[in-house]
């Protein structure tokens, strides 16, 4: 049997001889065949296309030109491109779009020797929380499939929940990988924004978008963010700084650590259960030495309404290259303007030209300086705020996600509610943070999720104090669709 656990452990073997690539490949495979009627994870699988690649990466294998986890597949969130492989970030307005050239990341990935599996369901454009504005499928939580596995990389997030891949790539705008990372019960990484490329990322929000990891464990997805990190002249946003160094992940010790827990976000806003978890996950590191410093960040309270001026504004500068003439199929309705307003109002759904229309709204004469302008202060102020605590501690450290997974449907009334899913996670994106959310238990049966903010370009601290606290709090059980088969 293949083991399902950690991609590291899954590397080794290969590395080893003790299993080859095809054999982990079609074990994926079949894992996806059986269970995501079930789940809805992937949106696009070339079975032949992983099994070819697979043969290739066998190569890199035997003769040790791979990276640290050749030979293990990934999964796509499918608003990264790839060549040859459709790529519709969940949109009708993208259906049957094949892009010509693969993503940076997708271009590092391959040279490591990491498989593509296929391409993950997400929320359309990647504006959702739940994963449930998907023009396409539905995505299922693997602890519980009435329940939604978060947004918007949903499909990424359940796709490694779930065994059916080891490891994937989302996007993170607001929380889209930390979130449903929580929610899934996995690790989910937001590296420092410009750390790794998004050349071929399909813009939502160009100021807060950053690719990153999901995995099993701390270690998994340190080792994919140094695969992928990197300066990317092709990227204007990428910084001058080289990839995401993991020699030193397991070297820290948590004895005399610092962390700040800013009190807005351990408020009402949180779940009690939720908040129960992250007290008891403190007292444990307390007595590993870990010291905690209460501090107030007022700030972050306004995060999720900056945000949804901010991203919205800039999505609808993005999306207005969606027009049925580059992209998308045209549907015809007289004239040339007919056609792109009868082309958008088909390609998109309701969520997506909700937020076009408060983004073009913003920007409008009149409006920019009361809106816009004033996000941007407070994001501006935000920034600060953090970075004042940081100066005095090693990280931030807060929930995740301010409640467990709901049901599906089960919010879609209530539009503000499924904002507010992101109120711990924003101020990351904000200030262009990295952070990480790691399992640290269950309430009602269901994952919680920890998050460790630190400072810009300490990604690897980040992933060093993550990976400390990870091995000092109790290992969070595997989903119930991964019981009998991790190992």
């Amino acid at each position: 049997m293949i083991p399902l656990e950690s991609a590291a452990s899954l590397a080794r073997l290969l590395a080893d001889r003790k299993i080859s690539a095809a054999e982990v490949a079609d074990a994926y495979l079949g894992r996806i065949n059986e269970l995501d009627s079930k789940l809805g994870c992937f949106l696009a699988v070339d079975a032949d296309s992983v099994k070819a690649q697979a043969k290739a990466v066998q190569e890199k294998i035997d003769n040790k030109t791979g990276g640290p986890l050749a030979g293990v597949p990934i999964a796509l969130k499918d608003n990264i491109s790839t060549q040859g492989l459709e790529t519709t970030c969940a949109s009708k307005i993208l259906k049957g779009y094949v892009p010509p050239y693969d993503a940076t990341v997708v271009e590092r990935l391959k040279a490591a020797g990491m498989p593509i599996l296929g391409k993950t369901n997400m929320d359309e454009f990647a504006m959702g929380t739940s994963t449930e504005t998907s023009a396409f499928q539905k995505t299922t939580n693997p602890w519980d499939t009435e329940r939604s596995p978060g947004g918007s990389s949903g499909g990424s997030a359940a796709s490694v929940a779930g065994g059916l891949a080891p490891v994937s790539l989302g996007s993170d705008t607001g929380g889209s990988i930390r979130q449903p990372a929580s929610l899934c019960g996995v690790v989910g990484f937001k590296p420092t924004y410009g750390r790794v490329s998004r050349y071929g990322l399909v813009a939502f929000a160009s100021s807060l978008d950053q690719i990153g990891p999901f995995a099993r464990t701390v270690e998994d997805a340190a080792l994919l963010a140094a695969t992928i990190s990197g300066h990317d002249p092709m990227d204007g946003t990428s910084l001058p700084s080289k990839a995401i160094d993991v020699s030193g992940l397991k070297q820290g010790s948590l004895k005399g650590v610092k962390f700040a827990l800013p009190t807005e976000l351990f408020g009402d806003a949180i779940e009690d259960g939720v908040k129960e978890q992250l007290e008891a996950s403190i007292k444990l590191l307390e007595a590993e030495g870990v010291i905690f410093k209460r501090v107030s960040m007022p700030s972050v309270l306004y995060g999720v309404t900056t945000y949804y001026i901010i991203a919205p504004a800039e999505a609808s500068s993005n999306l207005a290259r969606f027009d049925g003439v580059r992209y998308g199929a045209l549907v015809e309705g007289g004239g040339h303007i007919e056609n792109f307003e009868k082309t958008r109002a088909h390609g998109f759904g309701r969520e997506v030209r909700t937020r076009i229309m408060i983004g073009t709204y913003a920007l409008s004469a009149g409006y920019y300086d009361a809106y816009y302008l004033r996000a941007t202060q407070v994001r501006t102020k935000m920034r600060m705020e953090v970075e004042a605590e940081l100066k005095d501690v090693d990280a931030v450290l807060c929930p995740t996600s301010p409640g467990v997974a709901f049901k599906i449907g089960e919010l879609l009334g209530d539009p503000l509610a499924l904002k507010m899913l992101d109120i711990c996670t924003i101020p990351a994106n904000m200030g262009g943070f990295p952070a990480i959310s790691v399992p640290c238990g269950l309430s009602q049966g269901l994952p919680v999720g920890l998050q460790i903010m630190g400072g810009t370009m300490a990604d690897e601290r980040v992933l060093q104090l993550a990976y400390a606290v990870e091995q000092a709090l109790p290992k969070t059980p595997a989903s119930p669709l991964l019981e009998g088969v991790a190992g």
